[in-house]
């Protein structure tokens, strides 16, 4: 079977998976590429013969080379093994999946895509918000804290799109991009929240505004993997006490 799936393992809990990732993870994977960011409650879901690889890609830590996975999952796919390409969140969503689809077309290798929820909608909304919303905002936008070549993104053409700002991979970077924001005509009163290990039982959040984000974030000590939002609808956030009590329910 020269066919490998690329199966989003969504934010974190395993019960957030999708019914078809389960059913791939339990019934038919053979070998399990996965990201670092894939939790031990969701690799439990694979069957006991399985083979896991693990792959994952840290900022500021040793990553396994883009080209060596793709040549993994080339490999075990030519010897006939389902192989699984597991990620957190969703493929497609700073994910690399385009990348590693292009990677099997070129090799001759079919490809299903599995999404999964991605963090950048799940993680705020396990919180209480909602990444759009008629009274606030007229859109959201997704983005990464830093490019693949190092640089970053636009943070004056973002400040200025009027959308919610969904930041990935942007804890080490806070700092300045609280500031190129600010610069490029944010207000610093925006309210602004940070979420770290969303969905899982370590998850933890500060909410306050743009301006005293970085400061919140040092004070409670969070760490990634994390998401930022910047907006008014940061500002709809529970409270802690009242996360506590929803989950309880």
């Amino acid at each position: 079977m020269n066919k490998v799936f690329l199966i989003g393992a969504g934010p974190g809990a395993a019960d957030l998976l999708t019914l078809r990732a389960a059913r791939i993870l339990s019934d038919q994977a053979d070998v399990v590429l996965t990201d670092e960011l894939v939790s031990d409650e969701v690799l439990a879901l694979l069957r006991p013969r399985a083979r896991v690889l693990r792959v994952g890609k840290r900022g500021g830590r040793a990553s396994t080379p883009q080209d060596f996975i793709h040549r993994l999952m080339v490999r075990y796919a030519r010897r006939g093994q389902v192989v699984v390409r597991l990620k957190g969140g969703d493929p497609f969503v700073f994910g690399r999946g385009g990348e590693e689809i292009e990677a099997l077309a070129a090799a001759g290798i079919d490809a299903e895509i599995v999404p999964g929820l991605t963090a950048g909608i799940s993680v705020p909304a396990s919180i209480g918000i909602p990444v759009t919303h008629r009274a606030h905002t007229h859109g959201v936008t997704l983005v990464t804290g830093t490019c693949g070549d190092g640089s970053g993104p636009d943070w004056n053409a973002l400040a200025r799109t009027g959308t919610t700002l969904v930041i990935y991979m942007g804890l080490a970077r806070v700092l300045s991009i609280v500031a190129r924001l600010i610069a490029g005509g944010l207000p610093p009163d925006t309210p602004a929240a940070a979420i770290a290990s969303g969905t899982l039982p370590t998850q933890r959040h500060v909410v306050g505004t743009l301006r005293d984000l970085p400061e919140r974030i040092a004070a409670e000590g969070l760490t990634s993997p994390a998401i930022l939002v910047v907006g008014e609808v940061a500002a709809l956030a529970r409270s802690e006490a009242c996360m506590g009590a929803y989950v309880a329910a």
